[in-house]
């Protein structure tokens, strides 16, 4: 492993542990080796987990979408311009016949002969006198305000909407966390129990190989035959495999935990929490009311069913009316007179669909199934959940009883390998007999820790079932591994 990585995951892992619980990460003596209890490793999986990161950018997508729906409640107010050339100009035009006409029947009267005069005026009503309103170029420049003031109920509705949506998604980073401690506990107990069963398995190696020597000079001083010290070096051979293979286990379960954990290259986790056993636990109705209450689905559900409910208001006020305030302030204006076109208006409307081809009560139809829909979802998870919660206290009862009776059956078996390498050793028993002791008892060992592996992760879903993976620590009894048996 590079030599500057090791003392700055040691630097790190040691801040996360004493800044959290005032536990401190411990480097072994080999330089590579880090003491992690669970509480630690949960910290320093919280720190960089990316399912984690992607849940928390979720609460922050809900909240920007509740602030753009509580933008509703505020007026708007936009900026417009135009500039417009026109093709022609506007104009009144006005032909002058209709006031020369008059004037030379005035004239024809006085002067019945008079062609001088008459051709004047006839000549004068021949044109067509024209009046500019606008010039072909206009440009304005102006601000528009509006502001709903009844809405039928909608922004209430829509505000309320966001704030579960922020809920919602709290519930999922809540369910996420859930998730992560789920695999942790598998990863972490994971290892100590390949750890263990590596350390129990170097025990029967260790005794396997003291009963092949024991072998040897028994088979010197000509109290054994070889068929039995062939039958000792057999299975001191195949405790070595077992060892080996436990070995390579614990390989790959530290691999996976440290990947969980944001560790990388070969520093090497050694898990101080140990796999632990309680003797008693909490009713399963406890279990079951805590679930009906916490768990992130029906949480989820419910809230689903809140906001339905919100959305069922929301269609039922496309009933009502909408009504706005409004306004316009012209800031500049070339080309158009101000007597045409006012600088400033102010006013009151409103909006009211009064037929929109049934589809308001088609989405109020749509809108109660789904709360419908909604509330049998969270029945039907209420009783898969109640389910899920007997099977897993099932487990943890089982791997109690198990653990009860390994433990005696453990006692047993030490006395029986205990008597047997002494009557071997004496010559009253076979090579056979104390091997077949020694496999017993590594048998049970195993089965023991296994046993309070499958509790420790049991106990963990159940908790993350019941939406309470937090009081998980609550519940490890932190002794050594060589008493954990006996609580």
């Amino acid at each position: 492993m590079n030599n500057q990585l090791c003392p700055m995951l040691v630097t790190v892992i040691a801040c996360t542990a004493l800044t959290a619980s005032g536990t401190a990460v411990a480097q072994s003596s080999s330089g590579s080796t880090f003491s992690l209890s669970f509480g630690d490793a949960l910290r320093q999986m919280q720190q960089g987990n990316r399912s984690l990161q992607i849940a928390d950018k979720g609460i922050e997508t809900a909240r920007a979408e509740r602030d753009k729906l509580n933008a509703l409640w505020y007026p708007s107010l936009q900026g417009a311009g135009t500039f417009v050339h026109l093709s022609e100009k506007i104009e009144v035009k006005q032909p002058l016949s209709p006031f020369t006409d008059p004037a030379k029947d005035f004239v024809h009267n006085i002067l019945p002969d008079d062609k001088f005069i008459s051709g004047i005026l006839d000549q004068i009503g021949s044109h067509t006198l024209a009046f500019p309103l606008a010039p072909r170029n206009l440009t304005s420049i102006g601000l528009t305000a509006e502001w709903v003031v009844f809405s039928g109920g909608k922004r209430i509705r829509a505000s309320k909407i966001g704030n579960s949506l922020i809920d919602l998604a709290r519930e999922n980073r809540e369910q996420t966390d859930a998730t992560q401690r789920t695999l942790l506990a598998e990863s972490y107990f994971g290892l100590r129990l390949a750890r263990e069963v590596a350390r129990v398995r170097q025990d029967t190696y260790n005794s396997l190989k003291r009963h092949y020597e024991n072998a040897l000079k028994l088979e010197a001083a000509g109290m054994i035959d070889k068929a039995g010290r062939l039958f000792a070096q057999v299975n001191m051979d195949e405790a070595q495999r077992a060892l080996e293979a436990a070995r390579k286990e614990v390989t790959v379960v530290q691999s996976a935990l440290r990947t969980l954990l944001n560790l990388k290259d070969t520093c090497s986790i050694l898990p101080t929490s140990p796999l632990f056993i309680n003797t008693s636990l909490p009713v399963k109705e406890e279990f079951v009311q805590t679930m009906q209450m916490e768990n992130y689905i029906v949480n989820q559900l419910q809230l689903q069913s809140q906001i339905a409910r919100q959305q069922l208001h929301i269609d039922q006020s496309g009933y009502l009316p909408d009504i706005a305030l409004f306004g316009k302030q012209t800031l500049y204006a070339h080309g158009i007179q101000s007597n045409l076109v006012p600088r400033t208006m102010v006013g009151v409307g409103f909006t009211w669909n009064l037929f929109d081809g049934l589809a308001r009560e088609k989405r109020i139809r749509q809108s109660k199934i789904v709360r419908q829909t909604l509330a049998l979802g969270q029945e039907k998870a209420k009783e898969d959940l109640s389910v899920g919660i007997d099977k897993l206290y099932t487990q943890l009862q089982k791997a109690q009883d198990n653990v009860r009776a390994l433990n005696t059956t453990i006692e047993l078996s030490e006395e029986l390998v205990r008597i047997r390498k002494k009557s071997f050793a004496e010559g009253m028993a076979t090579s056979t007999e104390v091997v077949d002791a020694e496999t017993m008892l590594a048998t049970v060992r195993v089965a023991r820790l296994a046993a309070c592996y499958e509790y420790d992760v049991a106990l963990m879903n159940l908790l993350a079932l019941c939406g309470t993976p937090e009081h998980f620590e609550q519940y490890i009894v932190e002794d050594s591994p060589s008493s954990i048996i006996n609580h």
